[in-house]
């Protein structure tokens, strides 16, 4: 499960060693020691979001105060590459499926899609590493057992991302309340990746463009769109129908 890594040394051996860390918190004023330069430096190369803010806050997500102006906010499991992700599709034997999120944040929702796509057999989620939830105890939790068994890949920029899965001829639908195709006829046995956005926002305008279509869930009553949890779970468990065929 997640926790916290207090301190330099044991944040920069937990970067070393490759641990899966959601996000680094950094006191501010904490000056230019050599081990906060190293920790700065590891973080970019792995994309972990480094976040400074006020010694007070660090004091207070500290169970024991020896955090020395660091704390590392661990993954509750290991992420994987897309890479990796296309190296399960072509093991199973089975065109590529995949859920790709831009931007949720609430754990609660992130954990509900990674429930679904375990049991409608996505093949794994894809996340962007800043501005939304990681792998959290929250997430986890919320998961129900599923997050032991979705592989997640975290990236730091979805576009390019989509476009390097389109590179691998893997289709992507983005779910769009203005989309002009309605989501039941979309071909999911294809090579595809669904694309859902953020809580608030949707999907971003870069993101929208680069998705290969639009696709939008019918709605007849008066609120206007659906719980991101529940729209991606539409549309997977209409790709297991497809599929299933």
């Amino acid at each position: 499960m997640a926790e916290l890594i207090e301190g330099r040394n044991p944040v920069i051996e937990a970067l070393r060693a490759g641990r899966a860390i959601n996000r680094i918190v950094i006191a501010e004023h904490v000056g230019r020691h050599s081990t906060i330069a190293e920790i700065l430096g590891l973080s970019r190369e792995r994309r972990i979001p480094v976040e400074f803010l006020p010694r007070q806050a660090l004091d207070q997500m500290s169970p024991t105060g020896l955090h020395q102006g660091v704390v590392a906010h661990t993954a509750a499991r290991d992420y994987v590459s897309v890479e990796d992700l296309l190296t399960l599709s072509a093991a199973r034997r089975e065109n590529p499926l995949y859920c790709i999120l831009d931007g949720i944040e609430d754990p609660h929702n992130f954990g509900a899609i990674l429930r679904c796509a375990e049991a409608s057999g996505t093949h794994g989620v894809i996340i962007r590493s800043r501005r939304a939830v990681g792998l959290t105890a929250a997430v986890a939790r919320a998961s129900a057992g599923a997050v032991e068994y979705v592989p997640v890949a975290r990236v730091a920029n979805i576009a390019l991302t989509i476009k390097a899965l389109q590179e691998h001829n893997v289709w992507t639908v983005g779910l769009d309340p203005a989309g002009d195709t309605p989501y039941t006829r979309v071909d999911y046995t294809a090579p595809l990746a669904i694309v859902i956005g953020s809580e608030g926002k949707g999907l971003s305008h870069l993101v929208r463009r680069r998705c290969d279509l639009l696709a939008s869930i019918p709605m007849r009553g008066r609120i206007g769109s659906l719980n991101a949890s529940i729209a991606a779970a539409i549309l997977m468990y209409e790709a297991l129908r497809q599929r299933s065929s």
